[in-house]
């Protein structure tokens, strides 16, 4: 027998009185069955198999057919425990050896153990594990028959490499684990599985090298899991937003991740990794700025390259947040910096446009983000085209608007395909994970850059002044525009 350990403590607090079918187990299999079947209730896929164990005993197997493998069941559990009693010449008549000798000479399952709590019973059912009860024995055997369809193991399509492995998580756990396994052999590879969420019971493993992870870092992991109290654990986001620092900051503070590989390299440098049975993403913390511009064809390249590619993930970044800003700055308020030729063209091409320019970038702006959504949440034929006539039709809309020239629309298109190259090439991967929040970031420049040439151009005009250290209220800094990020 096994049982399973849990590293989240069981939390001190008032129990309330005890539900409907919460005592033990009976030495009555008629009681034992109709107990389960009240908690389980009516469903089309609960099965209760009765037969003869031993040609002998009453018996009846509990369990739901769309979570178990039924193959299994008849081969490795019906057809031993249905043979004569004749052929089990060590078995005695004692009811309370009968699991015990089940288990150790007749089943062909690895997983197992016994339970006599009905409730525990009803969550192994539900877990899609099979509950043995026989007739005068007050156990049941519980044995993991758990099999569901899921699909294989292909490559990430959000992390897509030149050169490395083309394997990504899946959405089962053991898998998930298994692929980590199978890069990490060794000793000291710890996984530590336990259930999160009232209702969902989702299993989430914390994995770690003991020889390498700081223990006040797992125990800071272990504990902050522990704490969450909540219904559902559905996908790794939820842990993230869960154990996370600050809340509020537009910048993710765990890392998440599809790739196997890249999941091992961060545990030999220390780190733990979360997964969560159901979701193919893996959380990596502590995570730093740096890491989010990281990608495998950085260490699958010589230095060089792998250098020259980061120094330009860099300079994108830039690109896509200064450079709204510098042409609001420049265009409305520092005309002057221009050449004369390229500041006339400008002004020519912007002639007709009805708004000033810190408007025509935010719209701009909002332009590309619905783009982009209608890209990622509409059906792959359809987003695809959409995209591709919506920026043709933005655009042409502005250039029938600036016949001579369209800067709002080139300097928008530069800045946002920084961004946006980054969700399937690995140019800016950082704002793959903070793409919705970018709008802001960008706003805030934009509106900071504003402000900032508005009180440059007033201190121009008041420099001669005689009261050098009195400035007029009305150009004093203000603190800086309060955009929520939705």
């Amino acid at each position: 027998m096994e049982r399973k350990v849990c590293f989240i403590c069981a939390k001190a607090a008032i129990q309330p009185p005890p539900a409907p079918g919460a005592e033990s187990l009976s030495h009555s299999l008629t009681d034992n069955v109709e107990s389960l079947l009240t908690l389980l209730g009516q469903s089309g896929d609960l099965v209760v198999r009765d037969f003869l164990l031993f040609g002998k005993y009453p018996a009846s197997m509990v369990f739901f057919s769309s979570l178990v493998s039924q193959e299994q069941i008849q081969e490795h559990i019906l057809k031993p425990l249905m043979a004569p009693h004749s052929g089990h010449p060590g078995f005695t008549d004692n009811p309370a050896d009968i699991v015990h000798y089940i288990w150790n000479t007749t089943v062909q399952i690895t997983q197992g153990t016994t339970e006599q709590l009905i409730t525990s019973l009803t969550s192994a059912i539900v877990k899609g594990e099979l509950v043995l009860l026989i007739e005068g024995v007050n156990e049941a055997l519980l044995l993991d028959m758990r099999q569901i369809d899921m699909r294989g193991v292909e490559e990430p399509q959000t992390e897509q490499v030149i050169r490395g492995p083309r394997e990504g998580y899946v959405e089962k756990l053991e898998n998930n684990l298994a692929l980590l396994r199978y890069r990490l052999q060794s000793t000291d590879f710890r996984i530590e599985i336990s259930p999160l969420g009232t209702r969902t019971q989702s299993r989430v493993a914390l994995c770690y090298l003991e020889s390498l992870a700081d223990p006040q870092l797992v125990a800071e992991a272990m504990r902050r899991i522990s704490i969450i109290d909540t219904d559902s654990i559905i996908d790794a986001g939820y842990i993230e937003q869960f154990i996370e620092d600050q809340p509020l900051s537009p910048f993710p503070q765990v890392q998440s991740t599809e790739r196997p590989d890249k999941t091992v390299a961060a545990l030999l440098e220390g780190r733990v990794a979360i997964l969560v049975d159901g979701s193919p993403f893996a959380l990596v913390a502590p995570a730093l700025f740096n890491q989010f511009f990281q990608t495998v064809d950085d260490y699958t390249e010589r230095f060089i390259m792998g250098s020259l590619i980061r120094l330009i993930r860099l300079v994108a970044l830039s690109f896509s947040l200064f450079f709204p800003a510098i042409y609001v700055s420049v265009i409305s308020f520092n005309p002057e910096l221009l050449p004369t030729d390229f500041a006339v063209a400008i002004s020519g091409g912007r002639a007709g446009v009805p708004f000033p320019a810190v408007i025509e970038v935010l719209i701009m702006e909002v332009s590309m983000e619905v783009l982009r959504e209608a890209t990622i949440r509409l059906p792959q034929m359809i987003g695809g085209a959409l995209s591709i006539v919506g920026v043709l039709t933005t655009i042409g809309s502005w250039k029938r608007l600036a016949p001579a020239g369209n800067p709002p629309a080139i300097t928008l298109v530069r800045s946002g395909l920084q961004i946006r190259n980054g969700d399937k090439a690995p140019i800016c991967l950082m704002w793959h994970c903070v793409t919705k929040r970018t709008f802001s970031l960008k706003a805030w420049f934009i509106l900071a850059a504003v402000k900032w040439s508005t009180l440059r151009s007033r201190w121009k005009s008041v420099r001669s002044w005689p009261f050098k250290g009195w400035i007029p209220a009305v150009i004093r800094p203000c603190s800086p525009p309060k955009i929520w990020v939705s």
